[in-house]
């Protein structure tokens, strides 16, 4: 069979062994299913895609708001994610996620996407309550998210 010319665009594992910054949550994240940077394609910009699943907890000795990211900001544009999973009413989170954009806490319980202009400092970014799960993605014209 002959090799693929564009096959090495498509993307079936997330990237291994990604180093983060002191605000990011450290360790594997349960749920990531895809993750692309200009490491994993040369010349790709960055997107990370995770399920979250009711019943996934953390330790219980974590702060809720020391879950996800900590507050940051980029010298890009980023877009977020957030879309409920029930097929009646794909507009129900059926969850929660907090997300503070500046100083301004913001609750999210609707499928939505959050436009994140480049300086803004964002998060922490928490989700208290996932009652189905939740599809999630980050996205930025930078070659890597940290």
């Amino acid at each position: 069979m002959a090799e693929s010319k564009y096959g090495k665009y498509i993307v079936y594992e997330p990237k291994e062994n990604i180093v983060k910054p002191e605000w990011s949550p450290q360790g594997p994240i349960p749920g990531r299913i895809a993750y692309l940077d200009h490491e994993v394609i040369d010349g790709a910009f960055y997107m990370e895609c995770v399920w979250l699943m009711p019943g996934m907890r953390p330790p219980s000795d974590v702060p809720i708001e020391k879950l996800g990211p900590q507050a940051h900001s980029h010298d890009y544009d980023e877009i977020l994610g957030f879309f409920g999973s029930d097929t009646n009413n794909m507009r129900e989170l059926n969850g929660e996620a907090v997300l503070y954009l500046g100083d301004e806490k913001h609750v999210i319980n609707k499928s939505c996407l959050v436009f994140i202009p480049k300086g803004l400092q964002h998060c922490p970014l928490y989700f208290p309550r996932i009652d189905k799960p939740i599809f999630h993605f980050s996205v930025g014209p930078g070659q890597m998210y940290f």
